[in-house]
């Protein structure tokens, strides 16, 4: 049995912490009811913008409405790797793309299977690192999780994912502060970038980045999904270009003001006043945070 192994015996045969009777006070139920919620998923395909599926898995409504809870009562207050933006507090897809503003190269990698590839003892590790008891902690791992890994669908998985994943964002964003680059994550989008032109740089981060992640039972995709762009392409993060500021696409920015036109003139819309009025807000967003970041 190798050291990993052993801790991992130790962990599971844990006893102190706060037991289920606990949990069950704590998301306003009886113990008997926390135990009797059964956990079972839809599951459906949905298409990729980038093409191809991606498979949901749908709680319930039972467990869902169970899985928010643990999510407002239990996870909202724990506090992430500071590199990652999604899914938190007061972060969004402008403060993830701030920081790779005018770098001379962006590096893009993406996780493949990123929530069904993050195991259930992984899960169940993190609560008893939180203080619940064995029990509590196998209850919890057992209510969050589904077939080994986390569900995409279940309202807790994308907290969940970064909060287990707080070893994996400190080792890559201590790996990027040696080569001299920012690191972020956006779920499964990981993004570094550097002031200088160095493509050996570069390389030396797409290795050490596949290292670290099969560590913790991750793949990158390593074909269409790894984008290296220099100052003279376009530089995306997360949709938003950061060449020099943090702004929509010209395309987008062009299809929003021939859709404005059209509006304004009473002619052929391509969204509902509803739709269009959620772009205006967006983009008003984008802009109002990188104003505020940058306002230059």
């Amino acid at each position: 049995m190798g050291l990993r192994d052993l801790i991992k015996g130790m962990l599971g045969s844990r006893d102190s912490g706060f037991g289920v009777q606990e949990l069950a006070r704590r998301l306003g139920l009886d113990e008997e009811s926390l135990r009797a919620v059964e956990v079972s998923y839809d599951q459906f395909a949905i298409s990729k913008r980038s093409g191809g599926t991606r498979i949901i898995q749908s709680p319930n409504r039972e467990l869902k409405h169970l899985q928010r809870r643990i999510l407002h009562r239990l996870l909202i207050r724990i506090r992430a790797h500071p590199a990652v933006r999604g899914f938190e507090p007061r972060q969004s897809i402008v403060t993830n793309a701030l920081p790779h503003r005018n770098k001379a190269i962006v590096l893009r990698m993406d996780v493949k299977d990123f929530f069904r590839s993050t195991q259930s003892h992984r899960v169940r590790d993190m609560f008893l690192r939180l203080g619940w008891s064995g029990q509590a902690a196998k209850l919890l791992t057992e209510i969050c999780t589904f077939e080994g890994g986390l569900p995409q669908g279940a309202p807790t998985s994308p907290r969940l994912s970064n909060l287990v994943n707080l070893r994996l964002d400190i080792r890559l964003a201590a790996s990027a502060k040696k080569l001299s680059a920012d690191y972020t994550r956006y779920a499964d989008d990981l993004t570094f970038s550097f002031k200088e032109d160095d493509p050996s740089a570069a390389r030396k981060m797409i290795r050490l980045t596949k290292l670290v992640l099969e560590d913790f039972g991750y793949q990158i995709h390593t074909r269409k999904k790894l984008h290296i762009r220099r100052q003279h392409q376009q530089q995306l993060v997360t949709g938003l270009v950061v060449n020099e500021r943090v702004r929509l696409t010209r395309a987008t920015r062009r299809w929003l003001r021939a859709v404005e036109h059209n509006s304004t003139a009473g002619r052929f819309c391509t969204l509902t006043p509803d739709q269009l009025e959620g772009w205006r807000s967006f983009q008003a967003m984008v802009s109002r945070q990188a104003e505020t970041a940058f306002p230059d």
